[in-house]
C-alpha cells in the first residue's frame, strides 16, 4: 500500500493512458469498419486494426506533439522566466545554476544519484537526461507518424488511381504539416495558458498552483 500511495500520480496517469488507448482502438475499429462497409469491403478485426498504419499515425501524431511540448517547455524554463508563475523560476535564477545549487560533483549529497557525484560525460548526460529523453521520444514518434502517414496517404492515393509518394515527398507535403501544426499549436496554447493563468488563479492543494494567499507577483519558489 505504501508503494501505491508513493506512486499514485504516476499510476493514475498510466491507467488513464492505457484506458484511452484501448478506447481509441475499439472506437477507431468501429469507425474503420463503417468506412469499409460503405465501400462494400469486408470488416477487419481488432488485431489487424491496431497494427495498421491508420491507427499508428493517429497514435504517434498525438505522442509527438505532447513530447515536443514538454521538450520546449523544459528548455525554455532554463533561461526564461515568468514573474509570479509557479511554472517558472524566480527572476534572477535564469540559467543552468551553479554546481553548488545543483548538488553535483563535490557538492553532491551522500544520497545524491551516483552520476551526480562524478565529472565528465556522465555528469553532462545525467544533467541533461530529461531534455534528451523528451527530445528522443519526440523524434521517434514524429518519425513513426511520418512513416505511417505516408503509408495511409499512398493507400488513399491508390484508391483514386493516383501515384504513390515517397517518404521525402510526404514530409514536405501540405497534408503532413496540416496535421502536424494542428497538434503543435494546441499544445503550445495549453502550456502558455497554464503559465499565465497560474499567476492569478489558484487551486488549493495542487503542486501546480501557488498557495492560495501568495501575492500574484510572487512565484511559489519565492514564497517558500
Amino acid at each position: 500500500m505504501r508503494a501505491l500511495k508513493d506512486n499514485a500520480l504516476t499510476l493514475l496517469f498510466l491507467g488513464l493512458f492505457l484506458a484511452t488507448v484501448i478506447g481509441q482502438a475499439f472506437v477507431g475499429l468501429a469507425n474503420e469498419n463503417e468506412e469499409l462497409l460503405r465501400h462494400r469491403m469486408a470488416p477487419i478485426g481488432i488485431g489487424e486494426f491496431v497494427t495498421s498504419s491508420s491507427f499508428l499515425v493517429d497514435l504517434s501524431e498525438n505522442w509527438q506533439s505532447e513530447f515536443l511540448q514538454f521538450f520546449v517547455f523544459i528548455l525554455a524554463t532554463i533561461w526564461l522566466i515568468q514573474r509570479g508563475s509557479p511554472e517558472s523560476k524566480k527572476p534572477g535564477d535564469e540559467g543552468a545554476g551553479s554546481d553548488e545549487e545543483q548538488l553535483v560533483g563535490e557538492f553532491a549529497r551522500a544520497d545524491s544519484p551516483a552520476w551526480a557525484k562524478v565529472r565528465g560525460l556522465r555528469l553532462w548526460l545525467y544533467s541533461n537526461s530529461l531534455l534528451i529523453v523528451m527530445g528522443l521520444v519526440f523524434l521517434l514518434s514524429w518519425l513513426a507518424q511520418s512513416l505511417a502517414g505516408v503509408q495511409v496517404a499512398n493507400e488513399e492515393a491508390a484508391q483514386h488511381g493516383e501515384l504513390a509518394m515517397t517518404w521525402a515527398q510526404y514530409v514536405v507535403s501540405p497534408e503532413f504539416w496540416n496535421r502536424t501544426l494542428q497538434n503543435w499549436q494546441s499544445e503550445f496554447l495549453a502550456v502558455g495558458c497554464m503559465v499565465a493563468f497560474s499567476i492569478y488563479l489558484r487551486q488549493r492543494g495542487s503542486a501546480e498552483s501557488k498557495p492560495v494567499g501568495t501575492p500574484n507577483g510572487t512565484s511559489s519558489v519565492e514564497s517558500e
